[in-house]
């Protein structure tokens, strides 16, 4: 661990530009790191916080392709609507970059270029799977099979999105093509790897004996496992077009991968930001004395803990992670969140559809945080976390104390009489909170430090409701304004301690108190003053607003329409069957009938007996229908009706005809019936 570290270099996993940011994104890493680097600055510390657009691989140019434009297109588009995002929901980035821009290409080439040039790499020609009719070699996502793990079918070339393992497009069982559906045949090709199983005996000392005790569970033991099973050499190139080329002679077609180019993204990104500030970057990614710290999802371990450390320490001038505090995955009313299916909570839409209620996603997102399991959200939990939290504790101590602070004294912070022994303890706990938080804070657990800076507007809550100012400042004017002093003391220390968390109500609260930013994290515990007497504060307003059910409802429904989108979209339609000619068609005879009797075949689950008066006669006919219908419920069902089927016996019975029925997308059977009244039994469809 890096010990008092001079400065921290904090980066957030790089968004893929195929889609906009969802909430998922936000709760497993971008949340989180902001919590940190707003709480590392109001300690004094230099931070260069960044992050960035991953803008190559396989996905965009399968999205350009389906959307008709060009890959370069796809990532503008997302890149704005992600970066305009985060800067309204306020990540505070020093540097948010992009993979496509000059200085990341440069920087990419030429750290690839340095391991090339000092021998790091392996180069091999191996057979890689070919699409003939696309003339073209299957880079990861291009491939879809079976996953070799756990059986999944759709599993990408890579990757297996259910069981989450990496793994190469070879591996997988019955391999197809993604963009033909063709069956690929392996063609052999040039590529470099970087050989990982030299790197096992670096990554056992600084993982497995040198963070044992500090890094997460999750993250330790996904580590452990990978470097257990023996690492293999990996690709750092694929055949592509799209991506940046891979800079050495007979490397034509080929583009660095992804995953070699996206977290040298983080580098590029401090490059371009010192450029801007007139710093040196070197220092945020070689200084000993540097804090580098890795914000991810859990789907991103392998490459943070293990391929990423590996090109540093080939490279050999840079520093290593002190830690990858990566979370698990948050589901969506106990859905999986799917970008491909529209089910999730897409950022950009929440800010429309709650203008000015970052804080609210924010407080509900790390209350419920994913830190050590995946978890869900919820929009009921979301309205309960703000209407029982935010409004009713947090806010409700603010607007107590700023209303009677300017109904008895007009907004002038009074002069405080002798401190009771009370007083003297509420103050004293009100001290201790900064370290206590920051306790939670240095050991990733924001759910908890969340949690005790609630407790700071529990405490004054609860001195409120003990020293009740509203009935002593009928008996007791001094002691009140002692009362009064004591509790605008907590609620500037909350204005203070509720900036990484809720940093737009910090900066409403900060302007409600008529406070300066400059207020640090550690006065709330060095000083016995934070806002003075004498001081005039401004006009009291409120700090969260209820949500109510309508709203939560309208939420609720839009997913509803994207499940009802994804039925329709997903829909498996019979294939037409063998072509019939005209005549064929003549010799069915369907006639409007009547059920007019109907019983449960005996032993049989899912047959029922029916009488059918046709217009032309009462007949049996014997229909699969049981396990969809009661005889009671059809007892006079008008139904169409093949009356010249050719008799059939089942079990016993012979059946004289059939009930024309279709399914629903649950299974559900559904009588196809004329829909108009007065249609006779007897009369004959055409």
């Amino acid at each position: 661990m890096t010990q008092d570290p001079k400065r921290y270099t904090i980066t957030a996993a790089l968004p893929y530009t195929n889609g906009p940011v969802h909430i998922g994104h936000l709760a497993g890493v971008y949340v989180p790191a902001d919590i940190y680097a707003r709480f590392q600055r109001l300690q004094g510390k230099d931070v260069a916080f960044v992050c960035g657009s991953d803008e190559h691989g396989v996905p965009i140019t399968i999205k350009a392709k389906k959307e008709g434009v060009t890959p370069q297109q796809v990532v503008d588009k997302y890149h704005a609507i992600i970066k305009k995002s985060f800067e309204d929901f306020g990540i505070t980035f020093d540097n948010y970059s992009r993979t496509s821009a000059k200085i990341h290409h440069d920087t990419a080439s030429d750290f690839f270029k340095k391991l090339y040039n000092d021998g790091k790499f392996i180069e091999e020609v191996t057979e890689q799977l070919y699409d003939a009719e696309a003339d073209q070699f299957l880079a990861d996502r291009f491939v879809i099979g079976t996953c070799p793990k756990c059986g999944n079918e759709e599993s990408y070339g890579d990757q297996c999105e259910n069981c989450g393992t990496s793994h190469n497009a070879t591996d997988l069982i019955n391999p197809k093509s993604a963009i033909t559906g063709a069956i690929p045949t392996l063609k052999e090709t040039k590529h470099w790897f970087l050989p990982l199983d030299q790197y096992e005996p670096f990554l056992k000392e600084w993982i497995l004996k040198g963070h044992a005790k500090d890094w997460k569970n999750n993250v330790y033991g996904q580590c452990k496992s990978w470097i257990d099973d023996g690492l293999r050499p990996r690709a750092v190139t694929r055949d592509l077009d799209w991506g940046i080329p891979v800079p050495v002679e007979g490397a034509e077609g080929k583009v660095l991968y992804v995953w070699f180019d996206a977290p040298i993204g983080y580098i590029s990104a401090t490059k371009e930001w010192a450029e801007r500030e007139g710093k040196d970057w070197e220092p945020y990614w070689k200084s000993d004395d540097t804090k580098l710290l890795h914000f991810i999802g859990k789907d991103n371990i392998v490459f943070h803990c293990i391929i990423f450390p590996s090109m540093l320490k080939a490279d050999g001038t840079y520093i290593m992670p002190d830690n990858v505090p990566a979370n698990e995955f948050l589901n969506l009313e106990g859905s999986k969140i799917s970008t491909s299916k529209n089910w999730a909570v897409w950022l950009h839409e929440y800010l429309e559809d709650f203008p000015n209620q970052q804080d609210v996603l924010r407080y509900a997102l790390t209350a419920n945080a994913p830190e050590t399991k995946d978890n869900d959200f919820t929009w009921a939990d979301f309205q309960a976390r703000n209407n029982n939290e935010l409004v009713a504790i947090f806010g409700n101590f603010i607007n107590r104390v700023t209303v009677l602070t300017h109904k008895y004294y007009d907004g002038v912070v009074p002069s405080p009489a002798a401190f009771s022994e009370i007083d003297q303890q509420t103050l004293t706990e009100l001290k201790a909170y900064p370290a206590v938080i920051e306790s939670s804070l240095e050991r990733y657990r924001f759910r908890e430090a969340q949690q005790e800076l609630m407790n700071v507007a529990r405490l004054g809550n609860k001195y409120l409701a003990d020293k009740e100012p509203w009935k002593s400042i009928k008996t007791d004017e001094e002691r009140t304004k002692t009362v009064m002093f004591v509790a605008l003391q907590i609620a500037t220390a909350l204005a203070v301690l509720s900036e990484p968390f809720l940093p737009f109500t910090s900066t409403k609260l900060k302007n409600i108190l008529h406070v300066e930013s400059s207020i640090k994290w550690h006065d709330v515990s060095t000083k016995n003053v934070l806002i003075s007497e004498g001081h005039t504060t401004n006009k009291s307003e409120l700090l969260f607003s209820k949500i109510e059910d309508t709203q939560i409802q309208a939420q609720l429904d839009k997913l509803a329409a994207s499940k009802v989108a994804n039925e329709i979209a997903n829909k498996v339609v019979t294939p037409q069957k063998e072509t019939s000619t005209f005549d064929d068609f003549t010799k069915l005879d369907m006639r409007v009938g009547t059920i007019i009797e109907a019983e449960k075949m005996p032993k049989a689950k899912k047959l029922l007996v029916l009488k059918v008066d046709t217009g032309i006669d009462v007949r049996t006919i014997v229909s699969g229908i049981a396990e969809s219908f009661t005889p009671e419920e059809i007892i006079g069902k008008q139904v169409t009706v093949l009356v010249n089927l050719a008799p059939r016996a089942l079990r016993g019975v012979n059946s004289e005809g059939m009930i024309l029925m279709t399914e629903t997308p649950d299974g559900k059977l559904v009588f196809v019936n004329p829909d108009v009244e007065g249609v006779a039994n007897g009369e004959t469809i055409n």
